[in-house]
């Protein structure tokens, strides 16, 4: 008799031949990308994750690949560079995206730093630097700063090593989710909330995206309703389902539907702007539209709205 363990391999199998076979529809929810404005400060050339303040009106937080300081980087709406600030606690050895969301305090809101990257699948752990979130103006600049120290959340995968891009962080659970990039089937994995920080936790996999995507980053909008995901051909948005049905052992009255049951519906295909190594993605401060940035010299923002007088999707 097959364990636990084979079993849901073997779900999860059957999952990625039916997700991989089933095409996108497209959402008609979002407007072309609007160019905001561009990158001019040579420091930033790398840009590998986006994210949108929570704490800040028309503050995005973005940072640099594998080769920087372990530092992040405060932009406006226009593009414009705000300042640095310096993490303690904290090592860049290939950050890859950052995300927004709640964290231990419930009276705060949290910056979370993915250290994912992997190219040769080599490393034991990855690492999600927790911090929480700086006061920055969107029309002020400031002089380079220090935050943290940072929390340090050494993670495993359960089959091996894997390259990551994307870090989302559940709003509505406060779960940690990493997806893999270089798997034809790109891979979910959800560590649950509380995370520990005096030991690793193991990685569960629990869902997959559709085949060939290639993730290199993603985001969830601040209702915890939508996710966005996007990958080396396209960008797509999912829809977390309501809960239906009696309570049984998943969930009890009143829990929110686990975020990864998102990615077992259909996926739609968002637009993107035509980029020369576009990586990073994140929902707006409202979620209703969404920003996109690029790796290189003096990338351009782009914003692209919600349309009007269509329902979210």
């Amino acid at each position: 008799m097959r364990g636990p363990r084979a079993l849901t391999a073997a779900l999860l199998s059957l999952a990625s031949l039916s997700v991989s076979c089933a095409s996108f529809a497209r959402s008609d929810a979002f407007a072309p990308g609007r160019a905001l404005g561009v990158v001019s400060s040579d420091s930033l050339s790398e840009l590998s994750g986006l994210a949108a303040s929570r704490r800040n009106p028309g503050v995005l937080w973005v940072h640099n690949d594998s080769g920087d300081a372990p530092r992040i980087y405060a932009i406006n709406e226009k593009a414009q560079l705000l300042g640095a600030c310096n993490i303690r606690g904290a090592n860049n050895r290939d950050w890859e995206d950052i995300a927004v969301g709640p964290g231990p305090d419930p009276n705060r809101s949290y910056l979370y730093l993915g250290d994912l990257g992997d190219n040769a699948a080599k490393y034991p752990e990855v690492i999600v630097y927790r911090m929480p979130e700086p006061k920055a103006d969107a029309a002020t600049t400031f002089a380079p700063i220090s935050i943290g120290p940072a929390d340090a959340i050494r993670l495993t995968y359960p089959d091996g090593p894997r390259d990551a891009e994307t870090l989302i962080v559940d709003p509505l659970t406060r779960d940690l989710y990493l997806i893999s990039k270089r798997d034809r089937v790109p891979r979910v994995y959800r560590a649950a909330y509380p995370q520990s920080l005096m030991q690793q936790t193991k990685l569960e996999q629990v869902a997959v995206l559709p085949f060939g995507m290639f993730p290199t980053g993603g985001d969830v909008s601040p209702d915890g309703r939508r996710v966005i995901v996007r990958g080396i051909f396209g960008a797509a948005v999912w829809e977390r389902p309501a809960n239906e049905g009696p309570p049984n052992a998943e969930h009890r009255v009143g829990d929110p539907v686990p975020l990864w049951r998102a990615f077992s519906g259909r996926a739609k295909t968002i637009p993107l702007a035509n980029e020369p190594q576009g990586e990073a993605i994140c929902f707006d401060r409202q979620g209703e539209g969404y920003f996109t940035i690029s790796e290189g010299k003096h990338p351009t923002l782009y914003y692209f709205a919600a349309e009007p007088n269509l329902p979210k999707q």
